[in-house]
């Protein structure tokens, strides 16, 4: 999945100096209720783990062909949101030098085209901290709209007693963006 500045691709081990580089930025990862990476050996382990799946996509800044950040969806993680049976959950981030550029925005509209273009899946459902309002501004630019429903998940890193604020967006394949 490509655009002019960006590509949608799956992880490899050759990302892990890059995905350290920004996932270790202590205003990255908290934002997005995970704790900065360690550890270039650590961002490797995510990568063999986490990562490893086919709905997981690094973000590709595509003038340095680096990763810049993640893309995916998936079941509803370890996390509470509200979501519907067979309805994944989706999440992104990129780095900070990356933040207000609309690349987030431009990855999510690539990976909800491929959903529907590729999947049966009739909706997504997401969140974001309400601390963090550019994640939610996010999604309300592709189509998400807010549920009214606010939830607090205490197993995300540093997520006990953070409202989070819960978006769903329905899917249909005759609408791609």
């Amino acid at each position: 999945m490509k655009t002019d500045r960006i590509t949608l691709r799956p992880w490899s081990d050759n990302d892990a100096g890059s995905l350290f580089k920004y996932a270790a930025d202590p205003e990255v990862g908290p934002r997005a209720g995970w704790p900065p990476h360690q550890s270039e050996e650590e961002s490797l382990e995510i990568i063999r783990t986490v990562f490893n799946n086919a709905t997981t996509w690094a973000i590709v800044w595509n003038k340095t062909n680096e990763a810049i950040g993640a893309m995916g969806y998936g079941p509803s993680c370890e996390c509470s949101l509200p979501s519907r049976e067979g309805e994944p959950t989706v999440g992104y981030w990129v780095g900070r030098p990356f933040w207000g550029r609309g690349i987030c925005s431009e990855a999510l509209r690539l990976m909800l085209d491929h959903i529907r273009c590729n999947t049966e899946i009739t909706s997504v459902i997401s969140g974001h901290f309400i601390n963090n309002p550019a994640s939610g501004k996010v999604m309300e630019k592709c189509g998400f709209i807010p549920t009214g429903d606010i939830v607090f998940d205490d197993r995300l890193y540093l997520g006990a007693g953070k409202p989070i604020r819960v978006l769903r967006l329905a899917l249909s394949s005759a609408t791609p963006f």
